[in-house]
């Protein structure tokens, strides 16, 4: 697909594709590995870089678009085998596919963990092992018997998480008394009320509305077998507050479940059939509810519950969405979302950045689909900005009701760097994509990633939210992602700039780094606010910036590499500590770039990417360096580990 004038990095430089080319002319600014001065980048970088971009070129769809896999953990398969139990429609043949992936992932403790590496989770176990008792796998068998044992020994399955004895509960393995509160009448309070839906982050929104009718049935759906050999040593108990907010949130949730008991009929009949169209409008083109995993899972056993059949067309279509999400290679695996708009934004910064001309034709057919995928279509985030005009992209190839700021920050840059034919259009979409992004600014300064002013911290509090984030708060790096793209359109000099460089400025971590909250975790968070600092006129002498360079010089491994395990949300010990991987090398040094750094650090970080690229150009990155939900949930994201070391090598070897 590649030819070779993508081949070429500018016209003063002599590279061809492959990294050996013993005649590949080393740039004047470039001298032979181990000599020169110390901050200038290894004579092979160059060679990396040209091979990089022309792997990259060739991964892209003919559509224009790119997508890499979105990798997670087995929850995503075991409970795609429980919903088609619950409908009554898991087929032998694809489940035993599903629990060929599931057992794959199983730890040598009899485990399974929430990313690579990880330690074993209780309640990603306890579904994994109920699902493959599903798929036949016998109690006694030797890998469930360690399964088992993991369970008993983390405190059986009474201690796993709400979600989890929910769908213990659907199946008549859990009682839904011991299921804290959730009433589908929550969706009849105004925006304005506290614990109204829309306190709630958009996937958790989703999710708690979906579930609201779920927990209204109490359906049953028995299993053919028990699970006595998950029960822990100490039992179920109530939980027990540490505090006078949960002492009240428990008061109310033992309200609330009073309610459940006997609800008020023509209330409760009007909430459920409001739910209901509710959900069924928020329905994706694709099948979906938000493009991900969650919602779309509830959102059919709700609707199922309601009377939908299987055949009505948009649980047809929700069924057809989820095959779209399926991976099949021997074994099977569902995607918990997919990031094409993402990781197609991503890879044309990176493009540019490898020098790329801007008008390429692979560029340009990129451009085209971003261009067809921008929302004009209001969503959920207009309760908050009613007056707000729509104009952002989503995440997904299909979410009309979710556009996010992260996503159109990425892509208006992206279409910022293109020398595309239809210069008007391209730029009307720029100046709408800036508008609706600066009319999503947060009253503190800062930005979340779906909502504006998404902070109500008392639904983090309640009995029901025990697993992942469920509010939508500002963050370091959408919020560095926004100012860098307004510095890159020329608008560093906005009201809406100096406000989000003194939100940055002001929550930068005592140690000089910034907390990460899409990514892994403050490697990923300041790799993005040094760059947006300097591209909006901070200087890179400013003490902010200078603290976070000595913060990443600080945490280089010995191999010259970056890494952050996912437990550095939990435990400090880990903060900027962990295996190298190619994307955090780059966001590391994506940093001290902009920084104007021209260290050792910097030539020992190319030199690991240089080191240990693959002969195909790309790189191996098994660790998970994406996030979800911090603690809970984490991505490895198949494309990162290539488009975010082009922009290094490429900023890196200017």
């Amino acid at each position: 697909m590649t030819d070779q004038s993508h081949l070429a990095l500018d016209s003063g430089d002599e590279l061809e594709s492959g990294r050996e080319n013993p005649s590949m002319a080393v740039p004047a600014d470039t001298a032979p590995a181990g000599t020169g001065p110390p901050g200038t980048a290894p004579a092979d970088a160059r060679a990396a870089l040209a091979q990089a971009r022309g792997y990259l070129l060739g991964l892209q769809s003919p559509g224009g678009w790119w997508k890499g896999e979105l990798e997670t953990n087995v929850t995503m398969d075991a409970e795609d085998l429980l919903l088609r139990e619950f409908l009554g429609i898991r087929e032998p043949a694809a489940t035993e596919r599903s629990a060929a992936w599931i057992r794959s992932q199983q730890r040598a403790d009899g485990s399974w963990s929430n990313f690579a590496g990880g330690p074993g989770n209780l309640s990603t176990t306890v579904e994994a092992y109920v699902a493959l008792r599903l798929a036949g796998d016998a109690a006694e068998a030797d890998h469930m018997r360690a399964a088992s044992s993991f369970t008993r020994q983390a405190g059986g399955l009474e201690k796993a998480r709400v979600f989890t004895h929910i769908w213990l509960a659907l199946f008549g393995a859990w009682s839904w008394e011991r299921i804290p509160a959730l009433l589908p009448e929550q969706v009849l309070l105004p925006p304005w009320f506290p614990l109204n839906v829309y306190d709630f982050a958009c996937w958790a929104r989703q999710t708690i509305v979906a579930l609201s009718v779920v927990l209204a049935y109490r359906p049953q759906r028995a299993l053919p077998f028990t699970l006595e050999e998950l029960g822990g040593p100490d039992g179920w108990s109530p939980p027990q507050p540490s505090s006078l907010r949960a002492r009240g949130l428990l008061a109310l949730d033992r309200l609330l479940r009073g309610y459940q008991e006997r609800p008020l009929g023509p209330l409760r009949e009007l909430s459920l059939e409001r739910a209901e169209q509710w959900i069924v409008d928020r329905q994706e083109a694709d099948g979906s509810w938000g493009g991900i995993q969650p919602p779309w899972v509830y959102s059919m056993i709700a609707l199922h519950l309601r009377g939908y059949a299987l055949d009505h067309p948009v649980m047809a279509r929700g069924l057809e969405g989820l095959e779209a999400f399926t991976i099949e290679d021997g074994t099977r695996r569902l995607e918990a979302c997919q990031s094409p708009v993402w990781d197609t934004a991503l890879a044309l910064i990176a493009l540019s950045d490898a020098r790329v001309p801007a008008d390429d034709e692979a560029v340009i057919r990129a451009a085209n689909w971003l261009l067809q995928e921008q929302i004009l279509a209001r969503g959920d985030w207009a309760v908050r900005r009613p007056d707000l005009e729509p104009g952002g992209w989503a995440f997904e190839f299909a979410n009309a009701n979710y556009p996010d700021i992260d996503d159109t920050a990425e892509v208006v840059i992206a279409l910022h760097k293109v020398g595309h034919p239809a210069a008007v259009r391209t730029q009307e979409a720029i100046e709408r994509g800036v508008r609706w992004v600066e009319g999503m600014q947060s009253s503190d300064g800062g930005w979340g990633a779906f909502d504006a002013d998404n902070w109500r911290a008392l639904v983090r509090d309640l009995p029901f939210c025990d697993f992942g984030e469920v509010i939508d708060p500002p963050s370091a790096d959408v919020t560095a992602h926004v100012v860098e793209m307004l510095a890159e359109v020329g608008r560093a000099e906005d009201p809406a700039v100096t406000r989000g460089l003194e939100w940055l400025l002001a929550t930068q971590e005592h140690d000089g780094s910034w907390f990460g909250r899409w990514g892994v975790n403050h490697v990923y968070g300041t790799g993005a606010v040094v760059p947006a600092l300097v591209a909006a006129g901070v200087s890179p002498q400013h003490e902010s910036v200078r603290r976070a360079v000595r913060w990443l010089e600080a945490h280089q491994n010995g191999d010259g590499g970056w890494g952050e395990d996912p437990r550095s949300y939990d435990d400090p010990a880990w903060i900027g500590r962990g295996q190298s991987t190619a994307s955090q090398t780059a966001w590391a040094l994506l940093a001290l770039d902009a920084a104007g750094e021209r260290s050792p650090a910097v030539r020992r970080g190319v030199q690991w990417l240089v080191d240990t690229q693959r002969s195909d150009g790309g790189w191996d990155e098994p660790q998970f360096t994406g996030t979800g939900f911090p603690s809970d949930f984490y991505i490895n994201y198949h494309l990162y580990r290539l488009v975010f070391p082009i922009m290094a090598l490429g900023r890196c070897t200017r």
